[in-house]
């Protein structure tokens, strides 16, 4: 079928559109894990020495971290057993890699983890409606929650955190509301934002008002680099994956 003057314009619209929020980092995380670590390490500009990794899945951001950092250490929360066992037998010859088989949250307890398959990326603590891509979160794992301000207290002795990731599929900023005083230990933290915040009625103007508030500076992914975000304005609000750095200003 051949399409209208009208309909060709539109849609040579949509791709510029399209090109534009890829310019600006929007939409660019789905790939981006080497550029995400590389980022992280210029914005904080000091060798680090203990990074966290919130959503370890099988291990590529941990593996990422140990290939740019031989010598960190790192703490790797994952919540799915099927993962936990693919990441001990990934990493059990490494001892600066410490595995933590809970999930964070707001509070301790116990919670569904919901997804469309044992250990799949995607898997959420919300039941995720995805039936638009033909995906059924029809799977179901009861897994343990922490407050990470806890283990950073008992298991860490409050030292200082040089690099956080969060990518736990819309929870984040719930997982933040649970570090308290880590935050404020926090040299710089990573966290994605996309689609999964639909599911989760969580928005980025949630995030710029979280972190402007504990005195941080957001920056975002871009594939030219971090662009700062001065202020808040409701085009940020994109749904499809898109990564941040937060960066502690004291």
């Amino acid at each position: 079928m051949a399409f209208t003057a009208p309909q060709r314009f539109y849609s040579l619209l949509n791709r510029v559109e399209r090109l534009a929020a890829y310019a600006q980092g929007k939409g660019y995380g789905a790939a981006t894990m080497k550029q995400e670590v590389r980022l992280l390490q210029s914005l904080l500009r000091t060798q680090p020495e203990l990074a966290i990794d919130v959503g370890g899945n099988i291990g590529n951001y941990t593996a990422e971290l140990r290939k740019v950092h031989p010598t960190l250490e790192i703490h790797t929360f994952e919540p799915s057993a099927t993962n936990i066992e693919k990441l001990r037998r990934r990493f059990k010859e490494d001892k600066l890699i410490k595995l933590v088989p809970y999930a964070l949250s707001d509070s301790v307890g116990s919670a569904t983890l919901f997804s469309n398959e044992p250990g799949s990326g995607l898997s959420s603590l919300t039941q995720r409606k995805l039936d638009h891509f033909g995906i059924t979160f029809d799977t179901e794992e009861k897994i343990k929650t922490i407050r990470f301000e806890d283990y950073w207290k008992h298991e860490l002795q409050s030292r200082k955190l040089d690099m956080v990731k969060i990518d736990i599929e819309g929870h984040e900023l719930i997982a933040l509301n649970g570090f308290g005083g880590a935050l404020g230990a926090t040299k710089a933290l990573q966290f994605e934002f996309g689609g999964c915040n639909i599911d989760t009625a969580t928005y980025f103007r949630d995030f710029w008002h979280y972190f402007k508030s504990n005195n941080f500076d957001i920056y975002r992914i871009t594939p030219f680099g971090s662009e700062k975000i001065a202020s808040y304005r409701e085009s940020d609000e994109f749904f499809s994956t898109t990564n941040y750095i937060a960066v502690n200003r004291s």
